[in-house]
């Protein structure tokens, strides 16, 4: 049976607790900042470059080509955003397939605060591009009486994200263990497989939403009414 991580409490304090979330958060950040470190602290700009700093400059430029096609703008103020949450995702659900490791994806805790950032980037990048005005002007468009709809499009559409994630890896790690107790070696085997090519997708899929919401906000007033 599949427990969410943030339900595991390895150390309490009253109201402070140390769950199996915040450990395995943490263990992903630190293993991405040693990676990092490790891949950029040779950096060459010309001449024979290393391998790390190729699959580097591999994955950064794949980020940035998707965020230019779909945005429609350039990806360098994205990027870091874009980047880190495709990143964390994407090496949280690959991870699941190490024995012992529990996906912090797998707990609602992890999606809705990643539905959140994304929510909150929305409008600082809008207003960044158009102006505080020019941001809130979307809300009442095609009328005033659009507002509270658009407001609720907004709301809801973090919901999706969050409960998208989560209930992918959640879905995924279900089924493996009742496989697991009916078919013991082939078909669980099949299913971390499966599993382990959903979790890109979904890592793939989040990035490309925040992406396509983040695009919406910054349109220029020309872009909306071409």
């Amino acid at each position: 049976m599949n427990i969410d991580p943030s339900e595991i409490v390895y150390v309490e304090w009253g109201f402070a607790r140390i769950t199996a979330t915040l450990v395995f958060t943490w263990i992903i950040m630190i293993l991405l900042a040693g990676i990092s470190y490790m891949f950029t602290r040779n950096l060459k700009v010309e001449g024979e470059i290393s391998k790390g700093q190729n699959i580097l400059e591999a994955l950064i430029e794949t980020i940035n080509s998707q965020i230019r096609q779909i945005s429609q703008q350039e990806p360098g103020k994205y990027l870091p955003f874009i980047g880190t949450l495709f990143i964390f995702i994407l090496v949280s659900n690959v991870l699941s397939i190490v024995p012992g490791f529990i996906p912090p994806t797998g707990s609602l805790n992890t999606t809705v605060a990643l539905a959140l950032c994304v929510f909150m980037a929305v409008p600082k990048y809008g207003i960044d591009d158009r102006g505080f005005a020019g941001y809130l002007k979307q809300y009442i468009k095609p009328t005033f009486i659009m507002l509270p709809f658009n407001i609720i499009s907004e709301v809801s559409r973090t919901l999706s994200l969050a409960v998208r994630l989560y209930g992918n890896v959640l879905s995924t790690s279900i089924i493996a263990a009742i496989l697991l107790g009916v078919v013991p070696l082939f078909f669980p085997v099949v299913i971390q497989a499966l599993g382990l090519l959903t979790g890109v997708i979904q890592a793939y899929i989040f990035a490309i939403l925040a992406i396509v919401y983040i695009a919406s906000a910054t349109k220029k007033e020309t872009r909306d009414e071409d």
